[in-house]
């Protein structure tokens, strides 16, 4: 009888070894590899990202999560936690940027890891992984740190300039770089008023309007703008980027910039559609 139970016990030990071998596990990061954010009860953890936060993922529904800023993660312990949240113990939170991809242990914190604990974490290139989504193209740090480069460098030769109420509105240049297309402007304001900004418009319109046609206009947005400049009493200098975009030879890119009221002075800019194919190329120093 013995012998029999050896024999069914030997059975399945190798079944379990056989199976153990053919099952294939996935290649990844381990749960246990993870770093470990201690989260107490009644404080917020902040997550601050490099880059726009494109996606989140709280494995526990005893975590709550927002985003108070593109940037930020502020997650915390739910106050009404009941049944399964109380079972908590440690959850897995997934942060998705432009170009990452970040993964953190969350664990419950008692009265020993309380005191350890911290409430902001910055998300680390050491902590990420590479993540290419199609589409996205650069990161807005990428663009912001293109732009800030061209914004340092002398312009002699300006694309286009225009005066109106005292103030020279001029293109200084215009980059390409890849899908993207940066505009450099600039302002001199010869008066004595500060100027007070509204709004820029970008937008394509017909070069020549006549009253008997109709006008088609298509309004465009940058994806990026590296300052965020409300005034200015002399000087304006400004990066702003597009996507690549075309437009037929009788059509022009309308710039307007316009005043706060009550004063309301507006000054336009016009580029034509070679301006944009005789872009630089965004230097490499």
């Amino acid at each position: 009888m013995k012998k029999i139970f050896f024999c069914f016990l030997a059975g399945l030990l190798v079944g379990a070894h056989t199976h153990a071998q053919q099952t294939q596990m996935a290649d990844g990061v381990k749960k246990t590899q993870l770093p470990v954010i201690y989260l107490p009860v009644n404080v917020s953890v902040h997550f601050i990202s490099p880059e726009a936060i494109q996606y989140v993922d709280i494995s526990a529904k005893a975590i709550t999560g927002d985003l108070p800023l593109k940037n930020v993660l502020r997650i915390r312990l739910n106050s009404d936690t009941t049944g399964e949240g109380r079972a908590f113990d440690d959850a897995v939170v997934t942060i998705t940027g432009e170009k990452f991809i970040a993964q953190y242990r969350v664990v419950k914190a008692n009265a020993i890891t309380t005191r350890d604990a911290v409430t902001d974490v910055e998300i680390l290139p050491s902590m990420t992984r590479p993540l290419d989504i199609s589409g996205i193209g650069l990161s807005e740090n990428q663009l912001r740190t293109i732009a800030l480069r061209l914004a340092t460098r002398e312009n002699s030769h300006p694309v286009t300039a225009n005066k109106a109420f005292g103030i020279k509105g001029t293109v200084n240049n215009l980059y390409s770089f890849g899908d993207y297309l940066f505009l450099d402007l600039g302002y001199r304001n010869k008066t004595n008023l500060t100027y007070t900004i509204d709004e820029f418009r970008f937008k394509v319109d017909d070069k020549k309007i006549t009253k008997a046609s109709n006008v088609q206009s298509l309004e465009i947005r940058p994806e990026c703008v590296l300052f965020n400049t409300g005034s200015f009493k002399r000087n304006y200098r400004n990066i702003f980027v597009f996507k690549k975009m075309s437009f037929p030879g009788n059509k022009v890119l309308h710039i307007e910039l316009s005043e706060k009221q009550l004063s309301g002075r507006v000054i336009a800019l016009a580029i034509s559609y070679q301006d944009i194919l005789d872009a630089d190329v965004v230097p490499s120093n």
